[in-house]
């Protein structure tokens, strides 16, 4: 049987660094592992959360029940042509490393998506993205255990119903569905992905117009406005870009003309959370041990010693500042337990 932790500290768990325990804890290494934890969790009556490297959550509280941590590794080539290869990727596996990886096997796809903290297992759960790229447009399925039906079964890329830093698996029963694998389709011949934000400018600075180049000025960018969560306490963007109806944005536009926004594949337009929370004065703004990241509102940090409900309630003073001026709701992209 797996081992099983008892009152267990997850200050090292998640990026946020806060204390909070959970009364039990596992890490299976297998699905085999995982189906004996979850069978215990059945037979104990315990309420149970998945995580990953916990770089999307904020514990405000102890958690009463059990957290399982899948450390399912391994990357293999299931089907490979001359035009693209088709991998399968333990949950486990940290994202960073599998994007190095594929950037050294000169596959196109997850260059731009360099840098983001987290695993394999978690990418299509957030349906992460940055730069222009996001992880729907390189999953062609995703393998899940579903602790109703108490086996794994497949999900292809149209049932994850991926959406902005959203999915099924998001929106489904917490905990019902637990990833185990990845499988992505990447290129072995593509095009660069450039033109979002600096990233042209940044590249074309490069010594190495390449794939590894790309990546290294990915990384670049995100280390000269994102905090290392090594070094303090973040879980990047705190907040969703909210996506708000043409109409509302003219007329935000007429009160504010130098307001940013970018549409939608839907008609809407999206506006960058980061500005809304800057013109409202929260930029750079420390209270106690949590505050903004004078480089990038939209990430919120804990400077040491913060209390998971420190966090919250500060997140909770931007989303009311940003609602009053600007009549916009902001809604959390980290998940709050």
């Amino acid at each position: 049987m797996q081992r099983i932790h008892e009152q267990y500290q997850l200050r090292n768990n998640h990026t946020f660094g806060t204390s909070a325990v959970a009364a039990l804890f596992a890490e299976p290494k297998s699905v085999k592992e995982l189906e004996e934890v979850l069978q215990y969790a059945r037979e104990h009556k315990l309420v149970h959360f998945i995580i990953g490297e916990g770089s999307n959550l904020l514990f405000t509280e102890d958690y009463h029940g059990l957290i399982i941590h899948p450390l399912i590794t391994g990357i293999e080539v299931l089907e490979s042509d001359q035009t693209s290869v088709l991998l399968r990727v333990g949950a486990g596996v940290n994202w960073d490393s599998f994007a190095q990886y594929c950037v050294e096997k000169q596959w196109y796809g997850t260059e731009n998506l360099s840098l983001i903290p987290g695993s394999v297992g978690a990418a299509p759960v957030q349906n992460i993205g940055a730069y222009g790229v996001e992880a729907k447009d390189l999953i062609e399925r995703v393998e899940a255990y579903d602790t109703n039906l108490e086996r794994c079964i497949e999900f292809l890329n149209n049932d994850c119903k991926f959406g902005y830093r959203d999915s099924f698996f998001k929106q489904s029963d917490n905990g019902r569905y637990v990833v185990t694998h990845v499988l992505f389709k990447l290129k072995k011949q593509g095009e660069l992905q450039l033109d979002y934000g600096n990233v042209r400018d940044k590249f074309n600075q490069m010594p190495e117009q390449s794939l590894q180049g790309l990546r290294d000025a990915i990384i670049q960018i995100r280390e000269s406005k994102l905090p290392d969560p090594e070094k303090t306490g973040n879980a990047g963007s705190f907040f969703k870009n909210p996506v708000i109806a043409s109409e509302a944005y003219e007329t935000l536009r007429n009160q504010y003309p130098d307001i940013p926004g970018f549409p939608t594949a839907h008609g809407n337009m999206k506006v960058p959370a980061a500005w809304l929370i800057e013109q409202t004065g929260w930029k750079g703004v420390r209270k106690g041990n949590t505050g903004t990241w004078p480089l990038q509102p939209l990430v919120i940090v804990n400077y040491g010693g913060a209390h998971g409900k420190e966090i919250f309630n500060f997140s909770k003073k931007i989303q009311l500042a940003v609602a009053k001026k600007f009549g916009v709701e902001l809604q959390r992209e980290v998940t709050v337990l």
